[in-house]
């Protein structure tokens, strides 16, 4: 009989990721949706289908329930109906600068709404058929107390997302501890692809670079290019969640690559993949990025985006995943990631119109 697996957060670039990995792997997946005026299932129409396409001859290979991490009841009633051997909580207020504006909508999804979904589980008294993932971060680090970062490494946030997500750790951690739970938190570090969020830096970059290349965009505004972010592949990191689960004992893992990367440089190798060569002169707010070819200026620094508590550097340390579970933390390195989203984006960004 197939293992059931529920995912919030499936529509995201994690879940949809985790759902074509989980279906391979033989699973029943169900998904958790928000309700919205608009459809928000690009990232997984190629797996879900429902009565808008019913004609279409193909099986459902997701299936799609109405709910909310703000909303208790829902998550009662989808975990009560699904019965889920695992449930990966990847739903969140993912966007660190977003969280400077709206921090009380944050803390109540990524914080109260990972309570919500642990004591639905409780509720239910589903504590030993249940398995729960966390997806914690690397922000909880902030102000990084030692380099590189660990499961053992002291927290300290520097956003209302770092501090939400803080909390979701901990309760997380409560829970497996006082009632017996499999209940773990996988403190991933940055993870890109093609299918990122248009409004994260990796992504605006590749984008970036892709209509600049085609004429379509005449300049980039950045904020921190001396940021450094470990940045590993999405599609590599949905196998450490699932192999965090599958571990003997409910244990929590960081998820990284162990290399780390500035902003300039994801900027420099995504132009170079675009066809334009980089040169940059001058400091700080004043840092641009010059077309050797032409001279133009094609990326300038904008101090709007920079955040109000930065986070300077955070490189995490995979050693306990690579020794225990047997994953590899760089199966594609860092050019290879940057070389695949922005070969997606030279095509992508032809057939869609910029508003």
């Amino acid at each position: 009989m197939s293992k059931i697996a529920l995912i919030s957060g499936i529509t995201g670039q994690d879940g949809s990721f985790l759902a074509e990995f989980l279906i391979d792997k033989g699973y029943e997946v169900h998904g958790i949706l928000r309700r919205s005026s608009s459809f928000n299932t690009g990232r997984i129409e190629h797996l879900y289908l429902d009565e808008w396409v019913r004609d279409m001859k193909k099986s459902r290979l997701v299936n799609l329930h109405y709910g909310d991490m703000t909303d208790s009841s829902s998550l009662i009633r989808i975990i009560q109906t699904v019965q889920p051997d695992e449930i990966y909580n990847l739903a969140a207020q993912s966007h660190v600068k977003v969280s400077f504006d709206v921090p009380e909508y944050t803390a109540e999804t990524d914080a109260v709404g990972t309570l919500r979904m642990l004591e639905a589980v409780r509720i239910l008294g589903m504590e030993k058929k249940c398995r729960i993932y966390q997806a914690s971060t690397s922000e909880l680090f902030g102000l990084v107390q030692e380099v590189p970062q660990k499961e053992t490494t002291p927290f300290y946030p520097r956003s209302p997302y770092g501090v939400a997500k803080q909390y979701g750790f901990w309760i997380t951690k409560n829970y497996r501890e006082s009632y017996g739970m499999f209940a773990v938190n996988g403190i991933l570090f940055n993870h890109e692809s093609e299918r990122r969020g248009e409004n994260f830096v990796t992504r605006k970059i590749t984008l970036a670079a892709a209509r600049i290349a085609q004429g379509m965009q005449d300049k980039l505004y950045l904020g921190n290019l001396n940021a450094l972010r470990d940045w590993g592949y999405a599609k590599d990191y949905v196998e450490c969640m699932w192999l965090i689960l599958q571990h003997d004992v409910p244990e929590d893992f960081v998820i990284a690559t162990g290399e780390m990367h500035t902003v300039r440089e994801f900027c420099t190798l995504a132009f170079r993949e675009a066809g334009i060569e980089l040169e940059w002169e001058g400091e700080g707010a004043e840092e641009r990025g010059r077309d050797t070819k032409t001279g133009k200026i094609l990326v300038e620094v904008d101090p709007k985006y920079f955040r109000p508590a930065e986070v300077e550097q955070l490189l995490g340390d995979p050693t306990k995943a690579r020794t225990l579970l047997g994953w590899n933390p760089t199966s594609t390195p860092f050019e290879e990631l940057v070389r695949i989203m922005v070969r997606h984006d030279m095509e992508y960004v032809k057939h869609v119109d910029i508003r």
